[in-house]
């Protein structure tokens, strides 16, 4: 019994108009043609799966990160070091992108020297930042080799310390004259006579520093050293005033030391005033007239006032003679009964100064100037001036 079988397909027959004769000519198109919109890609031309834009922004990322790297990792480089660094690795970052998408065998070796060189850079980087803190770590090493150096060669070493001299024994002082014979004994001369000279003149001295503890001191006789010296050390003012008693001495030695002193203040802005008082009006003569000229010449304020034509207020204070120096100090002489000068003080007690220096302006402001003594000496030498002489 035969059965009919029904035909079977080609196992190799491919899909109508594939192969062998197609039933209908317009079904078979050519491989090149197609429709205009739709041309035919070739390997060279088919669509980019990755848009340049997104390469880009790979590449831009790519070199921030190297950047950041490169400044996190050496931050004393220069920002030109830095961005050169980051500009390679984002360059090489678009070109791998590139190359890696071509399929063929040139693009993948061209893909794979990318890769090559981008790995070449970043060790070349990794390289030269090492190299860097190599270099910086040397230097910094050097350096304190030569400061080593220069302290253990060029700074020559401490010498031993050396036993310190006994101190001297501690000398007790009981006494001003103990004060003065120790001093003695420190700057004796040699000679027996001029040690005790020494010894003399440390007591007198050291003497008169402990009164002035007390704010008093006094010698016998006119100290004209004492004088000297508070004018030496005057700096703010000096105020004097001289009686008939002091004509002689202005003729003297001691007189010119002590007028150069005054005129050395006076050119250091101390100012200097000096008050003449006259027992009487027949003082007033063309002597008189000189010696005020001579200190006026020194810039020395001059300023005359006899006693009997004085206001009675003015009559009952003190006459003797005393400076005050600074308004601190009031240097004064006393006189006996024949007008020689006895003793010399010191006196620094306030209350004491002060009422010398009240005197001292009452007396001033009642004077006669320099020009106002010229036209009284005349009128005196012209018997105008009416006075009491008696």
């Amino acid at each position: 019994m035969s059965t009919a079988q029904t035909p079977q397909p080609d196992a190799t027959a491919g899909p109508p108009g594939a192969a062998g004769t197609p039933e209908h000519p317009e079904d078979r198109m050519p491989e090149t043609s197609g429709a205009p919109d739709t041309p035919a890609a070739g390997p060279a031309e088919r669509a980019d799966p990755v848009p340049w834009r997104r390469r880009l922004l790979v590449g831009l990322v790519a070199g921030l990160l190297a950047w950041g790297l490169a400044a996190l990792l050496s931050p004393e480089d220069g920002a030109a070091r830095q961005l050169g660094a980051a500009a390679l690795v984002a360059v090489a970052a678009v070109a791998v992108q590139h190359l890696v998408l071509v399929p063929d065998r040139a693009a993948e070796e061209r893909a794979r020297r990318a890769e090559s060189l981008l790995a070449e850079t970043a060790a070349t980087v990794r390289g030269g930042l090492r190299r860097y803190d190599e270099l910086q770590h040397g230097l910094t090493r050097h350096t304190e080799d030569m400061k080593q150096l220069v302290e253990t060669r060029l700074v020559p070493p401490p010498r031993p310390a050396e036993p310190e001299p006994p101190a001297p024994p501690l000398v007790r002082i009981e006494s001003v004259s103990d004060l003065a014979a120790n001093f003695a004994e420190v700057l004796s001369p040699g000679l027996p006579i001029l040690s005790t000279f020494v010894r003399l003149e440390m007591q007198r001295v050291i003497g008169h520093l402990s009164d002035l503890t007390t704010l008093t001191a006094e010698c016998p006789g006119e100290n004209h050293d004492w004088m000297l010296t508070l004018t030496r050390a005057a700096e703010k003012s000096i105020c004097a005033t001289s009686t008939s008693v002091d004509r002689t001495f202005w003729n003297s030695e001691p007189a010119s030391r002590y007028l150069h002193a005054q005129a050395e203040a006076i050119e250091q802005g101390v100012p200097v005033r000096r008050l003449f008082l006259l027992e009487s009006a027949r003082e007033l003569d063309d002597r008189l007239l000189r010696l005020c000229e001579e200190q006026q010449v020194l810039h020395i304020e001059v300023r005359v006032a006899v006693l009997p034509e004085l206001p009675p207020h003015l009559l009952r204070g003190t006459t003797n003679d005393f400076i005050v120096y600074d308004e601190a100090v009031s240097f004064e002489i006393d006189q006996d009964l024949r007008d020689v000068n006895i003793r010399t003080r010191l006196i620094a007690r306030q209350d004491h100064v002060h009422d010398r220096m009240k005197r001292f302006r009452e007396l001033w402001e009642a004077g006669m100037s320099l020009r106002e003594l010229e036209v009284r000496v005349d009128d005196e030498e012209d018997g105008t001036w009416m006075v009491d002489r008696g």
